[in-house]
């Protein structure tokens, strides 16, 4: 029963903030996202304390597109066969322009159970093996951290780190390179689709431990405060 009831939390949480993120109603959003609260501020100094944007830069992203490939030729294979080209140059897709919007992280909370929304956006340059064309694709997405405070059998709480995972309908991907020759559309399709099943798995991983790094070092009784100091603004606001 304690699982279901959780479970029925954060989908409601999770609908929620992510409702008010696009469509921010003005009494609604004063009453359960704080976008000010001591909570994001840390969750947004710790990250930046961590460099995430370099983590973020150094994902091996084509190591993940050529997994998802054929087994012999990977995606890059596959697209000089499909275009009739012949490789002259290795490949390469970096993470450039990365942009976390740091103070526009959302507290949505319910009693001690809360849900962080943190927005981020980059450009993918992919260096294609002929030609030295490059081909730039822009990905943005809003990554959902879950954590809660929990009694143990003695009364005392405890952190709990939740499901930390990108919002699949928030996560989208924008060729940005104008005049793409025609034979090139199918692999671009495909490498689309592929970057929205790699790409959210990566963030994930690079920013879901940080952020439970950052939490746990907080004190449980300064959790606590920051709570009750968040209840106590929302009351105010009502």
């Amino acid at each position: 029963m304690h699982l279901l009831w959780r479970l029925l939390i954060f989908l409601h949480l999770l609908s929620l903030s992510w409702a008010l993120h696009r469509q921010p109603g003005p009494g609604l959003a004063k009453a359960h996202v704080d976008s000010k609260s001591a909570l994001a501020r840390i969750i947004a100094q710790g990250l930046m304390k961590h460099n995430i944007e370099d983590r973020i830069q150094n994902i091996h992203v084509l190591d993940s597109l050529n997994a998802l490939g054929q087994a012999t030729q990977g995606m890059v294979g596959w697209l000089i066969g499909s275009t009739g080209l012949q490789q002259q140059q290795e490949s390469s897709a970096n993470i450039t322009n990365i942009q976390l919007d740091y103070g526009g992280i959302r507290m949505s909370f319910h009693q001690e159970w809360f849900l962080a929304n943190i927005s981020l956006e980059f450009d993918i340059d992919f260096r294609l093996p002929f030609d030295n064309k490059i081909v730039k694709t822009h990905a943005c997405m809003i990554l959902i951290v879950e954590f809660w405070l929990e009694k143990d059998e003695f009364g005392r709480r405890e952190l709990v780190i939740g499901n930390c995972l990108v919002e699949p309908s928030s996560f989208h991907t924008t060729v940005l390179t104008e005049n793409i020759p025609q034979k090139m559309k199918p692999f671009l399709h495909n490498l689309r689709e592929n970057l929205r099943k790699v790409l959210p798995y990566l963030i994930e991983s690079q920013v879901c431990p940080l952020v439970g790094e950052i939490l746990r070092q907080l004190d449980v009784k300064l959790l606590k405060s920051l709570i009750e100091q968040a209840a106590a603004q929302q009351l105010d606001q009502l």
